[in-house]
Parts: structure tokens; sequence; C-alpha cells
């Protein structure tokens, strides 16, 4: 039976809706319990939209939703749809651009074809949603999903289990979203959501294994291939650090040591620090003039800067050549 009264749905914000409201005190759109899977939703939730319904915290489950067009014509801002609920709603070919869609769920929704472009997911549940053939320009999803901050707060719970199980359900997220922009040519934000997919995978190993160790420190060196200047930074760093190292292990040049000595002036050691990095600068590129030698435990770390420069110099050509080729 309805009843005169107003819906009694608030959000968070304080946004209350003005429709009518139904045996459960809520309104049709608003009651998780109204049947919305016939065949006229659409065109309902189009008009609904479009005389300014409150779209805040829609309850869409199941709903039959194939080519809508939910788009504000005329207008900066999109409808705000923030925190509505379209878990296994079917969404094929829907024309969602610059929705508010954060906050919500999308949970195994079907939106392949759609038109997400500027659209905001933004801590929406993204697990099992169908994102094949999206036009996804300036789509945004955030800095974290859902599930990385549900993983962060089972780790403060020291619950292992259900940590390792959200940041799964990360990685699947994040790996589609890789998927649908490379689909778009989309490549830089396809490498961006492929660091974080990685990384998601990264933070299911256990905490202080080898394998972690491994996968943090290819992210720390070039972003899992994403991110050249990180090898730039990383070459520079090596090159200072074993500089530094020449400089007080010393190195030798034309029968002298050359190394820091408090008996001689400022300048004199500056000198023989620039030295030091002219070296370390050779030594990391393998060019090995021959001028000045290693001495010492010099030798040690002049082998160990040699190896890593040819590694890393081989890394930045390949990163590069992948960044420029895409």
């Amino acid at each position: 039976m309805t009843s005169s009264a107003s819906c009694r749905y608030q959000d968070s914000s304080g946004a209350c809706c003005s429709a009518a409201a139904q045996e459960h005190g809520l309104c049709f759109w608003h009651d998780p319990e109204a049947d919305k899977s016939g065949e006229h939703i659409k065109a309902q939730l189009e008009s609904y939209a479009q005389n300014g319904g409150l779209l805040r915290g829609l309850q869409l489950q199941n709903a039959q939703l194939a080519g809508i067009n939910l788009v504000k014509y005329n207008s900066k801002q999109g409808y705000d749809m923030t925190g509505a609920d379209l878990y296994r709603a079917n969404l094929n070919g829907a024309h969602l651009f610059n929705l508010q869609l954060s906050h919500g769920s999308l949970m195994k929704a079907d939106l392949r074809n759609a038109n997400l472009n500027h659209a905001d997911l933004s801590l929406s549940n993204l697990l099992g949603c169908k994102l094949d053939h999206c036009k996804c320009d300036s789509l945004r999803v955030g800095n974290q999903l859902l599930q990385e901050q549900w993983a962060e707060e089972a780790n403060k719970q020291q619950d292992l289990e259900a940590m390792t199980d959200y940041y799964q359900q990360a990685e699947e997220i994040y790996r589609s979203l890789r998927k649908m922009t490379e689909a778009e040519g989309l490549f830089t934000t396809a490498g961006q959501f492929l660091r974080k997919e990685l990384t998601m995978r990264r933070y299911q190993m256990p905490e202080y294994s080898y394998q972690r160790g491994i996968s943090k420190l290819v992210d720390w060196v070039c972003g899992y291939g994403e991110l050249p200047m990180r090898v730039v930074v990383t070459s520079m760093m090596i090159i200072l650090s074993c500089a530094l190292i020449y400089f007080f292990t010393g190195i030798h040049f034309n029968g002298n040591i050359v190394a820091l000595n408090l008996d001689h002036s400022l300048e004199q050691n500056l000198i023989a620090f620039a030295e030091c990095l002219y070296y370390s600068v050779v030594t990391f590129t393998t060019l090995g003039y021959g001028d000045f030698t290693p001495v010492g435990v010099s030798r040690v770390f002049a082998a160990i800067e040699a190896f890593s420069g040819s590694f890393i110099i081989a890394l930045f050509v390949v990163v590069f050549v992948k960044k420029m080729t895409r």
C-alpha cells in the first residue's frame, strides 16, 4: 500500500528524498526490496533523473538498464549517483559520461561498451564488473580502491587471511582496468594500473619474503617498467654513493692515492672528490679508460658498481623503448 509520506532516505551528506514512500518507508528507487528488473525501468529512471529526482543511494540491483542515457546535457556537473547500488545491473552500452558514481557498488555489473568518459567511480566496489570495450578517457577511480581500504583495516586487526583476500580482489580489479585502458589506447593510464596491479600482488606475499623484497626493488628502481626516470635517479644515486666510498677508501692515479686527506685544503679535497666522481661515472658506464684504478677495498665496490651499471643501463634502454613505442 502506497503512503502519502515522503521517502525516509537520507544519506551521510544530509541529502533527503522527497518522493512518495511505499510500504517500507522508502520510495521505489531507494527501496532495495522493490523489483527493478522490468523492461520499462530504463525509461522510468531516465525520466526520474531528468525531473530532478534524488539519484544518490539508488537501489538498482539487477536492473535492466542497457543503453540508458544518464548524461546531464548543458551542465558541467554530471548526475550525482553517489552511493548507488548497481549490483549485477545491466549497463551494456550505457551513456554515463561525467557521472558521479563514487562510494557505490558496480559489483558484477555489465558495463561492456558503456561510455564512462570523465565518470567518477572512486571508492565504488568494482569487483567482477565487465569492462570490455568501455570508453574510459579521464575515468577516475581514486588513489585507492575500496578493497585496499578493507585490506588495510584487516591488517590492523591482524586478520591476514582477509587482508590477502582483499588485496587479491584489488589486483583483479586493477587488471580489468588495465586491460580496458590498453584496449582504448590509453597506455599511460594503463601503465599506472599495471603498477597498482603488481603492487597488490606484492602485498599478498609474506612480509619478509625474498619474492616481496625483489618485487619492491623492481618497483623502486623502475616502477615495474613504467617509470624510466626512476632508473635515471637510481643511477645517479649509485654513482654518487660509490664516489663517496672511493673518496674515503682511495683510488690510484699516476702513482698517487686520491682520497680524503685532512691535511689538505678544502679545495684539494674537493678536487679529489671530483676525481672520485669521474672514476665512479667511468666505472658505472663500464668505459674503463684506465687512468684511475681502484686499490684495496675500492676494488670490491668498483666491481659491484660495474656490474650494477651494466644491468641498469640495459634496464633503462628496455624501459625507455617500451614507453616510447606505445
